[in-house]
């Protein structure tokens, strides 16, 4: 079985970056983790993919899927439905 296509989301790789610092800002708060400036991006990604299945606010991928491409984009689909529908970030350019 082939690897399935993801229709990207506009502004997706903006979208990420915003989930992440959402992301990271909730869950040092909540003392889950303590990010440090050496950690990757690729370790951030996952990361923020797992803690939003631990806190229940996004489906697991399918198996299979659980990789980084598919990981950014459950990220950016999650943030999409959490900003304002005037929000920059969903609008196309």
């Amino acid at each position: 079985m082939g690897k399935t296509q993801i229709k990207k989301l506009p502004n997706e790789a903006e979208l990420v970056k915003e989930a992440l610092r959402v992301i990271m800002i909730y869950a040092e708060h909540q003392g889950a983790v303590k990010f440090e400036p050496t950690d990757s991006q690729k370790d951030k990604v996952e990361y923020a993919y797992k803690f939003l299945l631990h806190e229940k606010q996004i489906q697991p991928l399918a198996r299979g899927q659980e990789d980084q491409p598919h990981y950014r984009h459950k990220l950016a689909m999650w943030i999409s439905r959490k900003l304002p529908p005037d929000h920059p970030l969903l609008k196309e350019r």
